[in-house]
C-alpha cells in the first residue's frame, strides 16, 4: 500500500501555499548582494524599538512554556479594543485562526463563500475540512457583496470577507457591510479579515468589531503588518464569547510563542511607531502611484500598504526579470490575475529602485517582443 492510499481525499485538491521569495533565497540563487523584498506586505521600517526590547528580554525565559491563554496580550487588546478578554482568541498569525474556524465548524458538504480574487488561506482551510468553496467574482476586483449574498444556499456555513481585500487593496464601506450582514441568515458565520485595518484612513471604512453583537461575526486582526512583527506570527480574532470558546476547543495549548506575545504587547502600546509607519506608507503610496502613472500602467486604487497594477506582459515574466535585478514583487497569477503584479509600499529609496527596475524590465521586454 502506498502513502497516497492512506491520505484523506479532501486534501488532494489543496495546493501548498507559495510565500513570497525570501531575500536570502534570491541572493543564493542569483548571486546578488543587494536585494529588496516588496512581495509580502511587510512593514519596511521594521518593528517598534519597544517590541525589540521586550522580545530581547523574553529570550531569557525561552526554557519556559508560554502562557497558553495569552493573558497579558489579551488584557492589552481588550483595553485597546473595548472588548472582554474572553471575546479574543490569539493565534499563530491570522492563518491559524482561519484554520481554527474551519476545524471547529466546517464539515463535508458545507459551502463557504469567498470573493474572487481574495486571500488564498480561506480556500485552504475550506478544502482541508472537505467543505466546498464558492467563489464569487464581481464586476471589479473587490467584493461584490450583493452577489455574495445571493450565493447563499441552505448549505452555506460561512462567508469570508477580506476588508480591505488582498490582493486588490479595495474596501467595502460600513453601510455596505451593514446591509450585507442584514441579508445573511443567522446560522451562517461571517469572518471579517481586517489584517490591514490600521492602514485605512477612509471615514466610511467599518470597524468589524462593531458587528460582534451579532453573535456569528468574527473579526481578524494581526501584528504582522503595521506592527512589523511578521516573523513572530501573532494574529487574533474578536467575536462573541461563545464563538471564541468553540474555537478554543480546537486550539493547540501553546500556539503563540512567549517572545511573540511580549513583542506584541509592547508594539500595541507604541503609537508613535504606528504613526510613523502610516506616514511612510502614505508618502510611499503617492510615490508609487506617480511612478505607475508615468509608466502608463493601470492600477487599482488601494487603501492598504500594497498596490495591484496591470502589465502588458505575463506577470511571471516581469517578476522573474525584476528578481534578476534584485527586486522581489508578487506576481498575481496565484490569485487568478495573470497580467497583474502586487507590490508592497517600501521606503522612499526602495520605491525609487522598484520603479527604476520596473521601467527597465518593461523596456527590455518591449524590445524583445
Amino acid at each position: 500500500m502506498t502513502v497516497e492510499n492512506l491520505i484523506r481525499r479532501e486534501i488532494l485538491g489543496i495546493t501548498p501555499y507559495v510565500p513570497g521569495k525570501p531575500i536570502e533565497e534570491v541572493q543564493r540563487e542569483l548571486g546578488l548582494t543587494e536585494v529588496i523584498k516588496l512581495a509580502s506586505n511587510e512593514n519596511p521600517i521594521g518593528p517598534s524599538p519597544r517590541a525589540i526590547q521586550a522580545a530581547t528580554a523574553a529570550l531569557a525565559e525561552t526554557h519556559l512554556y508560554p502562557d497558553g491563554n495569552c493573558y497579558l496580550l489579551k488584557a492589552a487588546l481588550a483595553a485597546e479594543l473595548g472588548v472582554k478578554p474572553e471575546e479574543i482568541i490569539v493565534g499563530n498569525g491570522c492563518d491559524e485562526v482561519i484554520k481554527l474556524v474551519a476545524e471547529a465548524f466546517f464539515r463535508p458538504g458545507d459551502e463557504v463563500i469567498v470573493a474572487d480574487p481574495t486571500f488564498g488561506e480561506y480556500a485552504y482551510a475550506t478544502q482541508l475540512m472537505g467543505a466546498r468553496l464558492v467563489k464569487v467574482k464581481g464586476e471589479g476586483l473587490g467584493h461584490d457583496l450583493a452577489k455574495m449574498a445571493a450565493a447563499v444556499t441552505p448549505r452555506t456555513k460561512a462567508i469570508f470577507l477580506c476588508n480591505p481585500n488582498n490582493p486588490t487593496g479595495t474596501m467595502n464601506t460600513r453601510a455596505e457591510m451593514e446591509a450585507f450582514i442584514a441579508r445573511i441568515p443567522p446560522e451562517v458565520l461571517i469572518i471579517i479579515d481586517q489584517a490591514y485595518y490600521e492602514y485605512v484612513a477612509d471615514p466610511d471604512y467599518p470597524n468589524g468589531i462593531e458587528f460582534k453583537g451579532d453573535g456569528r461575526v468574527l473579526t481578524l486582526r494581526t501584528f504582522s503588518k503595521i506592527y512589523g512583527l511578521a516573523g513572530f506570527r501573532v494574529g487574533y480574532g474578536v467575536g462573541d464569547a461563545e464563538l471564541i470558546a468553540f474555537l478554543n476547543r480546537v486550539r493547540e495549548p501553546f500556539n503563540v510563542n512567549r517572545i511573540g506575545q511580549a513583542a506584541a504587547v509592547a508594539a500595541l502600546a507604541d503609537r508613535e511607531h504606528v504613526a510613523r509607519s502610516l506616514e511612510v506608507n502614505r508618502r510611499g503610496m503617492a510615490q508609487i502611484v506617480r511612478g505607475l502613472t508615468a509608466l502608463g500602467l493601470a492600477y487599482t486604487p488601494s487603501v492598504t500598504n500594497f498596490i495591484l497594477f496591470a502589465t502588458p506582459y505575463p506577470a511571471v515574466r516581469v517578476f522573474a526579470e525584476m528578481m534578476k535585478k534584485g527586486v522581489i514583487v508578487r506576481p498575481a497569477n496565484i490569485f487568478g490575475l495573470p497580467q497583474h503584479i502586487r507590490v508592497t509600499i517600501g521606503t522612499e529609496e526602495q520605491n525609487e529602485r522598484f520603479l527604476d527596475v520596473l521601467a527597465a524590465v518593461l523596456a527590455g521586454l518591449k524590445e524583445s517582443s
